[in-house]
């Protein structure tokens, strides 16, 4: 009786440890068919930038962004498009894509399209998420995006740029003590077949002091062979004596497809200079650029091995017939 009392309470021992390490240590008892499979890592492993649709204020940037996913299957995977000014850091436009789940070893693609103001630069992210989870993210940067011309502003004519040929000349054809006539002229240069019946150059003479326009006029400017350059001229009359200066507007069908400048100094007891340095800004994109942080990454073999289910209610079990067995047998 004394062996078979001391089984069983062994047995009771058994399972109460058995209970007590299912109560406090997490995932003891465990099927081992519910174990969680670890998600396939998601990056970004190249980012693409194109310009859409150009309008007189807004510029539409195209994004696109391409995703590698590698072992187990990534649920919910979604893009956070973001567009930021870069002088002021404010948010301008963003968007978020849904890739969906990624099951195969493979790239895909996601793209979108910000419309922002057609200024400055901005900073453009894109932050991946897989199920709600922030994975992998990159950064490019743009400028000069004031510089992107829309269609009605295009033109295949534009103001000779030459280091050393002024775009706009200026002669003095008669002069008297009241009036000076002048006649100006703006060298033009196509790149492209010119729009005979649309170009235009306006000619504006703004006295230097007060600001005041002088004198104004306009000339046609079409036909202009493809490859060639010529100038264009026109005279105008203005008060002696006094210094001016001169804007010459290109246009086309009443838009301004671009300008110049130059002087002209009738003033005896002093002279101008048109100070004005012409920096041509273009549209500019950076290099692609990661966020420089590891994404998660799976096992080496591209699979999550299963954990170890821990003690389970059949190791219970086992204990009381086993004790129960070995009392029988010393009866």
């Amino acid at each position: 009786m004394d062996n078979e009392r001391a089984l069983l309470g062994g047995a009771a021992v058994v399972v109460v440890a058995a209970l007590l390490t299912a109560a406090v240590v997490p995932g003891a008892v465990a099927p081992p068919d519910d174990d969680p499979v670890r998600p396939g890592p998601v990056r970004v492993v190249d980012a693409d930038i194109a310009t859409g649709e150009i309008t007189g204020q807004t510029a539409e940037l195209d994004l696109f962004a391409t995703l590698e996913h590698r072992g187990n299957p990534a649920k919910n995977v979604t893009v956070r498009f973001e567009a930021t000014d870069a002088e002021s850091g404010l948010l301008v436009a963003e968007d978020v894509v849904t890739a969906g789940d990624l099951t195969a070893d493979r790239e895909r693609r996601v793209s979108t399209t910000l419309t922002v103001p057609r200024e400055g630069g901005y900073e453009l992210t894109g932050v991946v998420y897989r199920n709600g989870t922030r994975v992998d993210e990159f950064s490019r940067r743009v400028s000069g995006v004031g510089a992107l011309t829309p269609p009605y502003a295009e033109s295949n004519v534009s103001f000779v740029d030459d280091p050393v040929l002024e775009p706009v000349t200026v002669s003095i054809v008669d002069a008297s003590e009241e009036r000076t006539t002048l006649e100006l002229g703006g060298w033009l240069t196509a790149v492209g077949p010119s729009e005979a019946d649309s170009l235009s150059v306006t000619f504006v003479v703004r006295q230097a002091e007060s600001n005041v326009v002088a004198a104004r006029t306009s000339v046609d400017a079409g036909g202009l062979g493809e490859g060639r350059s010529e100038t264009v001229t026109t005279e105008v009359s203005v008060p002696s004596e006094y210094n001016y200066y001169v804007d010459a507007i290109l246009t086309r069908d009443g838009v301004i497809v671009d300008t110049a400048g130059g002087v002209v100094n009738l003033d005896p007891t002093e002279t101008i200079d048109r100070d004005e340095r012409r920096q041509e800004v273009e549209f500019n994109a950076s290099d692609f650029d990661r966020d420089g942080r590891r994404p998660d990454q799976a096992t080496e073999t591209g699979e999550t091995a299963a954990q170890t289910p821990g003690f389970g209610p059949a190791v219970a079990v086992i204990a009381l017939l086993g004790a129960g067995l070995l009392a029988r047998r010393r009866r």
